[in-house]
């Protein structure tokens, strides 16, 4: 399948000499891509159900409309009943406060906001109010475990709190949106959630091959993977970067951008794990990872090295 329309995977191959169905479409503010083989079109039922499906995710998870579940918990403290969709979501974020000492966690939103990366997508740093700093100076930074306690599907809050699942939330829409297609009979694809991939075909089904993209050097590759019945996610510190050295890769325990670190690729059985451990590898070396979760990975430096998992499926270039 060609996979070419995402930030960090190109020069994938097809299915078979003809070319691929192709449904593009747009959601959750970015590109995404379904490829499924020559002549197996997506119906049009089954596009409007996937439309429909990302949809309710987004009015529960979106911090960046006011009508949204997480929305509702940024303006007072309080308890929410999140969907069902949420119980695996919220404990793979268990997983990855404790296996990374709290460096990935949920309630980095406000500080996200704060240095700019808001709902208006400002893009410019602001102080928080008086009040709010108060609070923070009085019982730390806005915390996980520390601030918000579940019960099920509800979620209760201790103070307002701006959940962030940007880690790994548009990975496990990638999973939701793969097993709606296989509900609906569609065995053979690739979800392309603008860079976040899952691939899924019968056990013989030709891979996909994928380039890693260089984070400053776009169209060039720094190495390839090849992608079987798996998926493959990648976060790079260059795709949203402004003002002053800001990105939206933040240490949720200072509030500050990652700086060692400037991309990883992450391949796994499931897509938010890849999602989330893409982010987790800018702050947490994979040896240490590889106690809680299954994967493999590729993670570049600032000064241009590059480290890879000895099962990663690709090569890197030299």
């Amino acid at each position: 399948m060609n996979a070419s329309a995402h930030p960090h995977a190109t020069n994938a191959v097809t299915l078979d000499a003809r070319a691929p169905e192709r449904f593009d479409f747009e959601a959750i503010g970015t590109s995404w891509q379904i490829e499924t083989p020559a002549g197996s079109p997506l119906p049009e039922p089954l596009r409007q159900a996937v439309a429909e499906r990302i949809e309710r995710f987004d009015a529960a998870y979106s911090r960046f409309r006011p009508d949204s579940l997480v929305a509702s918990l940024a303006r007072e403290p309080g308890s929410v009943e999140f969907p069902d969709d949420s119980l695996v979501l919220f404990s793979l974020y268990d997983r990855l406060v404790t296996a990374t000492s709290g460096a990935v966690d949920p309630l980095v939103g406000r500080s996200l906001e704060l240095l700019g990366y808001d709902a208006a997508y400002s893009l410019t740093p602001s102080q928080p109010s008086p009040l709010e700093q108060r609070v923070q100076d009085e019982r730390g930074r806005a915390s996980w475990f520390a601030d918000v306690h579940r019960d099920g599907r509800v979620v209760s809050t201790t103070r307002p709190v701006v959940i962030d699942v940007g880690a790994a939330g548009k990975g496990y829409l990638v999973d939701l949106v793969s097993a709606l297609l296989v509900e609906h009979g569609v065995t053979e694809f690739v979800v392309d959630g603008s860079g976040d991939l899952r691939h899924q075909g019968p056990a013989d089904a030709t891979p996909v091959r994928i380039g890693l993209e260089h984070p400053f050097q776009p169209g060039k590759a720094i190495g390839v993977a090849t992608l079987a019945n798996a998926s493959l996610c990648a976060s790079a510190s260059n795709r949203r970067a402004w003002g002053d050295g800001h990105h939206h890769i933040l240490d949720a325990r200072t509030g500050s951008p990652a700086r060692e670190v400037v991309a990883t690729w992450v391949v796994a059985a499931e897509t938010a794990v890849a999602d989330g451990l893409a982010t987790a590898l800018f702050f947490t070396g994979a040896h240490e990872l590889a106690k809680t979760f299954h994967f493999s990975s590729v993670r570049m430096y600032a000064d241009g090295r590059a480290e890879r998992s000895r099962d990663f499926p690709g090569e890197l270039f030299s």
